[in-house]
């Protein structure tokens, strides 16, 4: 019995600084990585950083000095931090082949997060899906449609392949194919849409726009318009002004055709 207590004496002894010392240490860093967190946040605010990038690169952050924090506290304790390492390695790389598919889907995540090549409330088309960004999130970027459906893409999907910022410049072109007859004078035909889509005060003056010959097709000569406008003001123009040249190639009797074809009868 006192070789017991001689013995534990002994370890009390010897190991009672060190685990007050790393509980001491603890306790400081965590307070330490605490203030580091709220200094990064107010440092990411200040340069204006896109909103869904600031909590995922606080807790990253945070996540990998505690990992720090803990391993040096273990070895402060006696701890073998090499062997400690090593079964977190295995650990990672067992839970990295089970989630193979999640972890595309962060890495994706965080490339969309840094390269931002869209922000919340930009229109995008991705996947074949078209839609204003609602949400960035770490695995999956959530869109709502004009029919206010919800479309989730995962991240992986939408970092590796095409993506179409329609919103990005501010500005974004309106195409608009408008047929008239053959017998239509083409001149004037331009002349009088030009002068009806610059009536429309949400089209802009510069870029100006054009209007030319696209097809010679079945039944009409279709003109191709392509005025500008903010891209708010999108489905404005696009309805708006398709209206206001269908009245007034109305007013100057200049046709717009429908599908018609010739029948060539032949007696025997």
């Amino acid at each position: 019995m006192e070789e017991y207590v001689s013995q534990t004496m002994k370890l009390t002894i010897e190991y009672a600084p060190k685990l007050a010392l790393a509980i001491i240490t603890l306790i400081v860093g965590l307070f330490i990585i605490g203030v580091i967190i709220k200094i990064l946040e107010k440092a990411l605010i200040t340069s204006k950083t896109d909103e869904t990038l600031i909590p995922f690169l606080k807790s990253l952050t945070s996540w990998a000095l505690k990992l720090l924090l803990f391993i040096s506290v273990a070895s402060m304790v006696g701890i073998a931090t090499t062997s400690f390492i090593a079964v977190l390695g295995a650990a990672g790389l067992a839970v990295g082949l089970a989630l193979q598919g999640s972890l595309s889907n962060f890495a994706g995540g965080v490339l969309l997060l840094i390269f931002r090549p869209y922000k919340i409330g930009d229109l995008i088309e991705s996947q074949g899906q078209l839609g204003i960004v609602k949400e960035i999130q770490i695995f999956n970027t959530i869109l709502t449609t004009f029919q206010n459906k919800t479309i989730i893409l995962p991240n992986s999907m939408v970092s590796s392949n095409s993506i179409t910022n329609i919103t990005a410049n501010g500005t974004i072109r309106v195409d608009m194919e408008i047929g008239i007859s053959y017998g239509s004078n083409i001149d004037e035909a331009r002349k009088v849409i030009l002068d009806t889509v610059l009536k429309n005060d949400k089209v802009l003056k510069e870029p100006a726009c054009a209007v030319g010959v696209n097809a010679l097709a079945d039944s009409s000569v279709n003109l191709l318009v392509m005025p500008w406008c903010n891209t708010d003001d999108y489905w404005d123009v696009y309805f708006g002004v398709r209206e206001d040249i269908k009245k007034a190639l109305d007013a100057n009797n200049i046709i717009i055709p429908f599908p018609q074809r010739d029948v060539h009868i032949i007696n025997q």
